[in-house]
């Protein structure tokens, strides 16, 4: 069956923690220390959701200033399903939707060994950004 793929679907604070560990290689937070839900709808334009079957496979947030800019936050992809497309499909779907909402850019900052995958095969171009750790 083929990978389904949803603006705004439909997903729990649980299922996004376990991917995010899946994902990221880190501890399994519970609900009540990683709280999805209230961060999707207090500063999201919206995520794209991807699912196999009923698996959550897939996840990406988009973040924005209300205005013309949003973020890309939070890919992610469960290990047992990544080198599918996943990730690409996530990122155009969120693309899409971006420019459908009115923003004007779509920003994303990502670790040196994802330059690949976002600059070529999502079509992202690269700027020079800075950063403070906090």
């Amino acid at each position: 069956m083929a990978v389904t793929y949803a603006w705004r679907g439909d997903v729990r604070s649980t299922e996004l923690n376990r991917l995010h560990a899946d994902a990221f290689d880190t501890r399994l937070y519970d609900d009540d220390e990683w709280d999805w839900t209230s961060q999707l709808h207090g500063h999201s334009l919206g995520w794209v959701v991807a699912r196999d079957r009923d698996a959550l496979v897939g996840f990406v947030n988009v973040v924005w200033d209300g205005l013309v800019h949003a973020w890309i936050q939070d890919t992610m992809v469960a290990t047992a399903a990544r080198r599918r497309g996943i990730a690409t499909a996530l990122i155009g779907r969120a693309v899409a939707e971006s420019r459908a909402a009115g923003c004007e850019w779509l920003h994303v900052d990502f670790e040196d060994h994802l330059r690949h995958f976002y600059i070529e095969a999502c079509g992202f171009e690269p700027t020079n950004a800075g950063l403070i750790r906090l």
